[in-house]
């Protein structure tokens, strides 16, 4: 049985899940070169060269409106079209197999978890809308999920963020839709969110809402005069202290900015008026992450559950996620890598797997983190054949070194198919390979390091090993004058654990450790600011001519065997 799972808005992507292993993921924004890309005009036709037009037994998608609202019509006659699928009729709310989006965002983790029960906390910032008389009135914000196979999903909690200031009108419908689900715990009053709140963070340094990532980077530079209160004590939004801004960055959706701060939003974060910008950066991560923490608790007190599942965009917080741990030190934690749009077409695919065949067996296959890629060799003459010593080399002499090796990972964090390697034990080793990548200053990179050495250079929290960098570590004493331009100014360090099942970046690394004493690189992903990871040679071999950096050693292709500095 096929199915294909479908998320053609922002990240879209598409997944064939085959008997409930998924074979084939690809991503848009890798085929047009716009990165968060919505659409899946050119994924779909991978799928269709793949699979052919009777290979696929059914589609799903990962967005669904709670009721009422829109349809996906032209997707769904691209999907007929191309691979001659027929629908039962009716289906509820519109014409194709769907989902809501927070179910999603809960399947994906919860079957990629390999526990056999857990709580999924999804944290988003526009799940499934609730219409009313085709107006949108509220958005899925945050829900607690009770999961079980084959296909259980109970909502324990869910809260909306409000569209619209009709709370009377949304009470009328909504209390009894809510309540024929089964949902007896939710809140729908409030206008904002916690991943509202923390974007108002990001848009005062006038970027766009799915950029959180550098108000995480930010935080760090922050201290502690700015500490006010956001949430109330039952964990619900302070209003008053939040607005629509009016000038919202990029133009494309309405954003969330401080009560009377608008006029304070700035593009340019610089060494001298960044102060400002990192407290209110610290003061949303702080107490974001610390509502999400007494949510999760709340929920683990109640059921005795203590296998729990992080996904939608909040769960690629790592700073977050690193605080859930150290402070819930018995609980079984899987932060979910694909925990954004990328991730639920996944989502829904498995779901539907598990709905049709109440298939009770667990699944973790790693290929979930990988693109399709179809493999050809470089053509003759170039580059030039180059071995692991070689590599090696390149790092001693302080050169960043891109590696290009087979599929590319699926999600937004490099795992050394398509990464850019530099020697951490630079002290001017960020801002080396900042001038290449192009990217704010205040932006850590993350690390990869043998995982025999993990505890002797991080406090692991009791973990072996972290595989997908969704986690920060505190650095033990004086490992940041060891590895200056990977550790923070926190001194923490996101960080990926490598072992033999790594393949070759494991061979690379371990030579590295032999010749220098040091079991780290920095990794970090082979694309320039602003645009996607590097998906095939050609963008690679484009990528070197493009780039015009003295430190830039070139880009190694691993299954070819061959280094090229040039493309002549």
């Amino acid at each position: 049985m096929k199915i294909l799972g479908v998320n053609a808005m922002h990240d879209a992507s598409v997944c064939v899940i085959n008997d409930g292993v998924i074979e084939f993921f690809a991503k848009e924004e890798r085929f047009n070169g716009i990165k968060r890309s919505g659409g899946f005009i050119n994924c779909l036709k991978r799928v269709h060269e793949v699979y052919g037009s009777t290979g696929i037994d059914y589609a799903v998608y990962g967005w669904e409106p709670m009721t009422g609202g829109f349809g996906y019509c032209e997707s769904e006659k691209e999907i007929r079209s191309l691979f001659g699928l027929t629908y039962k009729e009716p289906r509820p709310f519109c014409n194709s197999t769907a989902f809501q989006h927070h179910d999603n965002h809960a399947a994906i983790s919860f079957y990629n978890s390999g526990f056999d029960e857990a709580l999924v906390f999804v944290c988003d910032r526009n799940g499934s809308i609730f219409f009313i008389d085709v107006e949108n009135q509220c958005r899925e914000a945050d829900t607690m999920y009770h999961c079980s196979y084959p296909n259980n999903f109970k909502v324990l909690e869910k809260k909306f963020w409000a569209i619209k200031k009709n709370t009377n009108l949304i009470r009328q419908y909504m209390e009894p839709y809510l309540k024929s689900l089964g949902i007896d715990e939710y809140s729908y009053q409030n206008e904002f969110s916690l991943m509202r709140v923390y974007e108002s963070a990001t848009t005062m340094i006038n970027q766009h809402a799915l950029e959180n990532g550098k108000t995480m980077g930010l935080s760090s530079y922050g201290d502690d005069s700015c500490t006010q209160k956001f949430f109330d004590d039952d964990l619900n939004v302070i209003e008053e202290l939040f607005q629509e801004a009016r000038n919202e960055p990029n133009g494309e959706m309405p954003v969330t900015c401080f009560k009377g701060s608008e006029n304070e939003m700035i593009s340019d974060i610089t060494p001298e008026n960044y102060q400002k910008y990192a407290n209110w950066a610290k003061n949303v991560q702080s107490e974001t992450q610390r509502v999400a923490l007494e949510t999760i608790k709340k929920h683990v007190d109640a059921t005795g559950i203590k296998n729990v599942c992080i996904s939608g965009g909040y769960g690629l917080n790592i700073v977050a996620n690193s605080y859930y741990v150290k402070n819930l030190p018995d609980v079984n934690f899987y932060f979910e890598p694909l925990s954004d749009d990328t991730g639920i077409g996944i989502g829904a695919a498995m779901h539907l797997y598990r709905q049709l065949t109440n298939d009770t067996s667990i699944l973790t296959p790693k290929d979930n983190f990988y693109h399709h890629y179809t493999e050809k060799s470089l053509d003759d003459g170039v580059g030039e054949e180059k071995n692991i010593d070689d590599l090696c080399e390149i790092l001693e002499n302080q050169k960043i070194l891109a590696i290009f090796d087979g599929n590319p990972e699926s999600g937004p964090r490099a795992l050394g198919h398509r990464s850019l390697l530099f020697d951490p034990r630079n002290k001017n080793g960020k801002e080396i390979v900042n001038k290449l990548k192009n990217r704010e200053w205040y932006r850590p990179f993350a690390g990869i390091i043998l995982e025999a050495f993990f505890e002797e250079y991080f406090h692991s929290m009791n973990l072996i090993k972290s595989e997908y960098m969704t986690m920060n570590f505190d650095c033990k004493d004086g490992v940041e004058n060891a590895i200056p331009s990977i550790v923070h100014v926190d001194k923490t360090c996101r960080i990926q654990t490598v072992s033999k099942e790594n393949g070759f970046l494991y061979d690379l690394l371990l030579k590295f450790y032999k010749k220098t004493g040091s079991p780290i690189l920095l990794n970090t992903s082979f694309n320039l600011a602003g645009k996607p990871l590097i998906q095939t040679k050609e963008n690679a071999l484009d990528f070197i001519d493009e780039v015009d950096c003295i430190e830039f050693g070139g880009v190694y292709f691993v299954d070819d065997k061959r280094l090229v500095h040039r493309n002549k």
